[in-house]
Formats: structure tokens, sequence, C-alpha cells
């Protein structure tokens, strides 16, 4: 079967997201992370419509990259002026890309009522433009732009602005669905006709408004597409792009068809992470193959079986795509997600053991409390040490006090706390500020533990979440908060409940500065 090439749009239609935006140097990094993976094209944007996207093709052509092809994204010439008068078209030229990619209309809607042309004249700014670049780029590709909402209010005129792109000697015509709202056995159906009449090779372009724009992308393929487009974690406008941390799992593994190689596919989901990092966006938990929650287990029946025979639960091994099997630990959990988290923390554990039934128990009566160790493993796991003996106790608080006040009304409130800590025999009694209570109190317990520890100097709070619990008392509900903290090389989290959102917060800080200096006890044990 012949190779799919994949597309990548990331860096021009994902940013067309909301809450999106790439500097020009993240631009950059991502277009070699892209290339490192073996993505085949990289639409760096549209050069004719910002200076952002200018200065990207200036930049990159100093880098050096493996094997992708860049491309540059614009728009069929104006009407009533030649391709070497365009604006748009001379500045696609003058970027030099690999490639250059332009977008047409094919809906006779569209054709009528954005450009208010006749339906002949677009045929020819088809074929204008794409005659013209083909003569000064290396390579160029014709999006078909609403192509499939086109074809169904008119078939007839739609492959013929196809046949117009196909008669200046394009090297690919992408069906583009740019609504989103095509059902996969339309896609299907729709491509085995334009295969009738259209003899260039066909590419594939889908957004996600009907939630289909993965299935879409394989449907075409199916049909002997051999070009898609698609974002990194779907990213791009109103419900966004194809996902191709999806398609190119689905296309390698389970359509057996040619894409990148194996190496490369185990990096898909640090590209994923390296995306979403800057794009300043928190990983989606649940995203298909990728996401941490992909392959998590958490009912104990699921956890027996998948320890003896992983595809009893799991649709692949999640390391081929740089993921790897969790399992979570709840009131539904048995003894196996005990047993195989122990395992996961290099703790000793036997499944006959009583403290392997005190854990269970001890569970369950937290989470009935409103624990939630999903989202806080290094809590499971200080609590795992704490049943077994095995926990060092590093330092004691003595006591704290938080004090928030508002001098004047239109002033915001002074946050400062005041700690007393024990280390050994020496006692450490320490004062600090903050942007709120919590912070005010982990600025104090850091402030106070430090000297003892200098290693904690490396931990950053990365993440604060309070969750009020179902109670029905209003402001005295109980409250469970979830922290996330990392040092240089990893991240963990930790939790706590209370009545009180301080003294949930400060179990949660404990526990992770109990975590960081047991995961250092560790690593120096290791030496």
């Amino acid at each position: 079967m012949s190779l799919v090439r994949i597309y990548d749009t990331t860096l021009r239609d994902g940013t067309q997201a909301e809450d999106i935006s790439f500097l020009v140097e993240d631009k950059i990094r991502i277009a070699h992370k892209l290339d490192e993976i073996g993505i085949h094209y990289i639409e760096g944007g549209w050069p004719g419509s910002n200076p952002k996207d200018v200065a990207f093709f200036k930049d990159i052509k100093k880098e050096k990259l493996q094997q992708a092809k860049i491309a540059a994204f614009g728009s069929t010439r104006r009407a009533k002026i030649t391709p070497d008068k365009d604006q748009n078209i001379r500045t696609l030229v003058q970027a030099e890309p690999d490639v250059v990619t332009i977008f047409g209309k094919t809906w006779d809607f569209h054709v009528h009522e954005a450009l208010r042309i006749s339906l002949e004249e677009n045929l020819e700014l088809i074929f204008d433009s794409l005659e013209y670049l083909k003569s000064r780029v290396p390579e160029t590709v014709y999006d078909a732009e609403h192509f499939f909402d086109g074809y169904k209010a008119n078939p007839q005129y739609a492959i013929k602005t196809l046949q117009a792109a196909e008669s200046a000697k394009v090297d690919c015509i992408v069906l583009c669905d740019t609504n989103g709202g095509t059902l996969p056995f339309e896609v299907a159906e729709i491509i085995r006709n334009v295969r009738k009449h259209i003899k260039t090779p066909l590419g594939i372009h889908t957004h996600n408004d009907s939630e289909c724009a993965v299935a879409n992308s394989l449907h075409a393929v199916n049909e002997g597409v051999v070009h898609v487009q698609g974002t990194i974690n779907g990213f791009g406008e109103r419900c966004g792009n194809a996902n191709l941390c999806s398609i190119i799992p689905a296309l390698k593994l389970k359509m057996k068809r040619e894409c990148i190689s194996d190496e490369q596919l185990r990096k898909l989901r640090d590209l994923s992470r390296f995306v979403y990092e800057l794009a300043n966006l928190s990983p989606a938990k649940h995203q298909a193959y990728v996401g941490n929650s992909a392959f998590a287990h958490k009912g104990g029946v699921h956890v027996s079986a998948i320890q003896r025979h992983p595809e009893t639960y799991e649709h692949m091994r999640p390391e081929v795509v740089g993921n790897t099997t969790r399992v979570l630990v709840s009131d539904l959990s048995g003894r196996s997600n005990i047993l195989a988290k122990a395992e996961e923390f290099d703790i000793n554990l036997d499944s006959k053991d009583p403290v392997t039934l005190e854990i269970l128990d001890n569970i369950k009566e937290m989470e009935n409390r409103g624990y939630q160790f999903e989202g806080a493993e290094a809590s499971f796991e200080l609590l795992m040490r704490r049943a077994l003996g095995t926990h060092r106790k590093f330092f004691s608080v003595i006591g704290f006090r938080v004090i928030d006040e508002k001098r004047h009304e239109d002033q915001k409130p002074i946050s400062e706390a005041t700690i007393m800590v024990k280390v050994g025999g020496k006692i450490e009694h320490t004062a600090a500020e903050g942007n709120g209570p919590v912070n005010a109190l982990d600025n104090a317990l850091r402030k106070a533990l430090e000297k003892f520890y200098p290693k904690l100097k490396d931990v950053k709070l990365l993440d604060y979440k309070v969750r009020v619990l179902p109670a029905g008392q209003g402001t005295a509900s109980a409250i469970r908060v979830l922290i996330e903290s990392g040092d240089k090389g990893t991240r963990w989290g930790t939790v706590g409940v209370s009545d009180n959102i301080v003294d949930a917060s400060y179990q949660a800080l404990i526990d992770s500065i109990e975590f960081k200096l047991h995961k250092e006890d560790a690593e120096v044990a290791k030496k």
C-alpha cells in the first residue's frame, strides 16, 4: 500500500482556536518536533496575512530540518487581477517555501455570495492561480474549501472546480469538510464518486463540529486518499480540526498504512504534551492514545485482568505511542490495584499481607470522606508507606497561624502566615507573606524547611484546584484541595480534605513536601 503523507497545520489552522497563540520562536520549536516525529508537511502560516507568519518563513530557512517540507498557505487570486499582480500570490512565492497550498471556492453558494462572481470566473481563478504557482514553487497543493457541502449542493460544479485544479497539474487536491458537518458514510460515498473523475492524488482536511473529524479522515484513507491534514491535539477553530494524535496511530497500527516509523510513533505523547505546554494549556486527560487516562484502570477486576493479559482491557500497548498503563486507586479498588500501585512505587507488598487489606479499608474510608487519589498518587504512596511503617518523618509542624487582613476598603487584603517546625532537635519559627492565605502558608513552610533541606528550592506549585464537596451545607461544606507540584524532572499530585480550606491546603502541601524529600532520599540510597 502507498505511503500516507501527513500534513500538519497546527501552526496555521491550529492557531485559529480560541485561547491559542504561538510566538515565532514557539512555531520554530514546534516545527522541529514535528520534523522529528516524521511529519511530511508542516504548514507554517499565511505569509500574506500577518507579520508573524512572514517572520516564521524567514527564520525557518535558517533551520536544518531532517525531512519535513515547509508549506505556505494562501488563497486563489482575486477576481479581475492576474496572479502576477495579486499581492497574496506574490507573497507566497516570495516566502520561498517547499510547498504552496492555496484554497479556492467549491460551493456555488460561496461563489455567488462571498466572491460575487460567476461560476465560470471562479474556475478561472483556481486554474490561473495554480498554473502560475506550479511554475514557480517546487510543489503545489489545492485545498477545495467546503468541498463536501458544495458537492451535496451541486455535485457537477464541485467536480468542475477539482478538474480546474487538475488541469493546472497541481500535485495534490485536498477535499475539505470546512464546516465539519459531514458524516463518515457521506465522506466515503462522495470520495468514491470523485475518484471516477479525478486522477490527481487526493487529500482530506476535516473539522470536528460533528465529532467525526478523525473518523472522516480514516474513511477517506480507506477510499484511497493518500494525504491527510490535521493538527496536534485537534487544535482548531470552533470544535477543532482532525486530531493527528489519533489519526497517526490509527493509520499505522489499525489500518496498517505506512506514515511514520515505529520509533517516531513512540514520541507521539511527548509531542502532544510539548504542544500543550507551548500553547499554555493543560493536557486533555481523557485524550485518546496520548492522554493520562487513555490507559488508566480503576476497577479491581480490570486491574487483575490487565496484569495477566493487558489486551483484556487495552486496545493496544500504550508504550507504542509513548504512553503507559496506569492503575488508579479509589473506593472501587481491589487488592490488584493496591499491589500494582505498590509495584509501581517499588514497595514490596504481598497480596496476603494484612497491611494490603488495611490500606484498602483506609482508602475506602477516606474516599467516603471526600478524598480522591486518582490525581494524588504522591499522597497514596505516602499512605502506603505509613501503613507499612517505612515512612520517614523528616519534620513535624508544631503549629501555624494564618492572618488575612484588609486594612483599607480600596486595598487588597494582606495575607501572612507564621509557622513553627521541628527538624531533629531544632525548632524553626518563621513568617512569610503571600498572595492569599494558602500561598502565605506555602511560603512560610518552605522558608522554615529550606535551610534544612535545600533541595526544596527546586519544588514549584504547578496547579491548585479546590472542589466543594456536595453535602448541601453551603459555605460550611467540606473542601477537597488537589495540588500538583514539580521539580526539574517530575510532577506529582497530593490531596487534602477538610471543612476548612486552609487546613485542606495544608494537608496537601505537607504531603507534597514529604513526597519530594522521600524521592530525594530514595535517589541518594540508589547511589
